[in-house]
């Protein structure tokens, strides 16, 4: 008898595979959800309905987009919710303009892009978000979910283009995926280290169950048992992709996860800032995130009366003109300082790696990302007290625990006094003449007189936009955008568009090299159309002068790096804006023009000012012809 006993125990397994195998395959195409869940053919509503629901009790206000069929069902919701539809002349705008929301609302920014070409176009940008640590949502179309892989219209792998960019990427296969997909996308988003989170929408999931169907409808199937398999194959695929797709579903937000520093390791801080001679406190833009307001980040530092360096969005963050905010001679002051608190700055590049740190210093480093945090960390410098965690939260708690404590007066002052020596001399320069253009740093300086005083600057070029960061100095907190660390350019036309719906009753200037201006001027047609009538300013030496300087001396050519003095204000008088021209013959216009762009952008129209510098060496404010 015991054969037969395995015989049966064989039988037993066989049959257990048998029915876990039927099940997993019930399961995966969509059987047992459906005996539960029934799908309505009778419904208008699609998928796109869906995606304005979640994101309107997210609070999304804008949708950045160039148009495509792909995601037509998501912009006519997100329009009839009360979700303002912006639409750009090229994808890359779409995203530097959610990334400008994203950094000045406090909020992710959103947008969407047709499918293919459309998503290609903006991984440039997505990668500008991902280092800059943006928070952006990306939504991209795609082919049917059965036509992925079979040569559709535009089909290609969009996933692994993106996951090296994004925190989350993922793929939406059934309409009833939509909510909670999009829910984890927007909290991943803005949790730890923001950054971008894309999610396709494969063509399907997004239109109405009657539209869907015809697709799916086979005009001559095999015949016999195969045409019966495929009819069946495809029916259920349907009926799956919409079962349960209007069942109510809770949109609100999903929580967000933010690092922040321990007690104990703020205790230990406090310990070394308050027996700080010399301490100094350099601060990028992750400062900035929420949820701690830049206003009450501001007071903190005020409190603390310690000297700060303020890079990227931090810009402006003290005021106009703080004495504890130091603009010059950085490199000098982080060799003297005793203490460096590094508040969501980063040892890469614009610190030399670390270098420019003493290896006197005490350094506290605090970082969300804590790659970011550390790095360089085993070559050039070592943090005393490295910390994980939000640097916004982490300076108000610094200041509080400090109470009643200040840096010593004569220690801000004397990097002041420093301040007050090279800003002298550059505006000295700025008198010098040139000999056949303007001098550009006296277009700088006139503009940084007579902006208003809510201004947001938008920097995008090189040698123009590298001395701009010197002479402009923005009025107030969140009042400076520039690319970040992946010193992309094009992004001006994006982030001012975003700038001037966050802002629309402040003056947002685009100060713009001539180089850069070639990736956006076709969006003075974008700020017409939307009616967001922004300021930018040109300095126009014709040349790719910051390649030029170093690529002449060191290899004796030009080759590439020569422009045109091109006609930029009749391009945007052709997109419906307000052009003008500013050389030497015309010089002493100079302030009227500026005047009369800041009169056209409150009547309405976009203005560019089209400024013919001569070229300068901005690493020791020399000019030349």
């Amino acid at each position: 008898m015991e054969p037969f006993g395995v015989v049966g125990i064989v039988l037993g397994s066989f049959t257990s595979l048998v029915l876990g195998g039927l099940l997993f395959a019930a399961y995966k195409l969509g059987i047992l959800y459906q005996l539960f869940h029934k799908t309505d053919t009778k419904s208008s509503k699609h998928g796109g309905d869906i995606v304005a629901e979640v994101l309107h009790a997210h609070g999304v206000k804008y949708i950045f987009t160039l148009v495509g069929g792909h995601i037509s069902p998501i912009l006519v919701a997100c329009e009839k919710m009360g979700i303002r539809i912006v639409d750009t002349r090229h994808e890359a705008t779409a995203v530097f303009a959610a990334d400008a929301v994203a950094r000045l609302s406090g909020t992710v920014g959103v947008a969407a892009v047709t499918a293919g070409p459309g998503l290609t176009n903006t991984v440039t940008a997505v990668k500008n978000a991902q280092m800059a640590e943006s928070p952006l949502l990306l939504i991209g179309g795609a082919a049917g979910t059965l036509l992925q892989g079979r040569g559709a219209l535009q089909d290609i792998d969009q996933m692994s283009l993106f996951k090296p960019l994004c925190k989350f990427c993922t793929s939406i296969r059934t309409v009833r995926e939509i909510v909670p997909t999009v829910k984890k996308a927007l909290a991943i988003a803005q949790s730890g280290t923001p950054g971008p989170v894309f999610i396709e929408f494969p063509i399907d999931t997004l239109y109405p169950f009657h539209l869907v169907s015809k697709e799916f409808v086979v005009k001559n199937p095999p015949k016999g048992l195969m045409g019966r398999i495929v009819s069946w194959y495809l029916h259920n695929h349907l009926m799956n992709l919409f079962a349960g797709a209007w069942e109510p579903r809770d949109m609100s937000p999903l929580p967000v996860h933010i690092p922040q520093a321990t007690d104990n390791q703020i205790q230990k801080c406090l310990e070394l800032v308050s027996r700080a001679k010399k301490p100094v406190i350099v601060l990028g833009s992750q400062a900035t995130l929420p949820p701690t307001p830049v206003d009450n980040i501001r007071k903190a530092l005020e409190d603390l009366g310690i000297p700060c360096f303020l890079g990227g969005m931090c810009r402006g963050l003290l005021g106009k003109d703080s004495p504890i905010h130091i603009r010059q001679n950085r490199r000098d002051a982080l060799k003297e300082a005793d203490v460096v608190v590094l508040a969501g700055t980063v040892c890469d590049f614009r610190l030399s790696y670390g270098r420019t740190l003493s290896r006197r210093s005490k350094i506290i480093a605090v970082n969300r990302d804590k790659t970011q945090l550390l790095k360089n960390s085993d070559m050039f410098w070592k943090p005393t007290i490295a910390i994980q965690g939000d640097a916004g939260s982490f300076l108000v708690r610094l200041s509080e625990g400090l109470k009643g404590h200040r840096c010593p007066e004569e220690w801000p002052q004397s990097l002041k006094a420093g301040d007050a020596t090279k800003e002298a001399a550059n505006k000295a320069k700025a008198e010098e003449k040139t000999e056949y253009h303007l001098n550009p740093l006296k277009a700088l300086h006139c503009v940084d007189e007579l902006m208003a005083e809510d201004s947001v600057i938008v920097a995008d070029g090189g040698d123009f936009v590298g001395s701009a960061a010197y002479i402009m100095k923005p009025r107030g907190p969140l009042c400076w955008l520039d690319p970040g660390a992946f010193g992309t350019l094009g992004v001006g036309g994006g982030f001012a568009l975003g700038a001037k719906l966050c802002r629309p009753e402040s003056e947002v200037w685009i100060v713009y090299g001539d180089g850069s201006l070639g990736y956006s001027i076709a969006e003075f047609d974008t700020f017409t159309r939307h009616k967001t009538p922004v300021i930018a300013l040109v300095g126009n030496d014709a040349c790719w002068s910051q390649i030029s300087r170093e690529q002449v001396p060191m290899l004796g050519s030009n080759v590439a790096c020569g422009l045109a003095y091109t006609d930029y204000h009749i391009v945007a008088d052709g997109y419906g804006g307000k052009g003008y021209l500013i050389g030497s013959e015309n010089e002493e216009k100079l302030n009227d023009i500026v005047r009369q762009a800041q009169r056209d952008a409150r009547e309405g129209k976009a203005a560019l000012i089209n400024v013919l510098i001569g070229k300068t060496n901005f690493r020791d404010g020399s000019i030349s012809i």
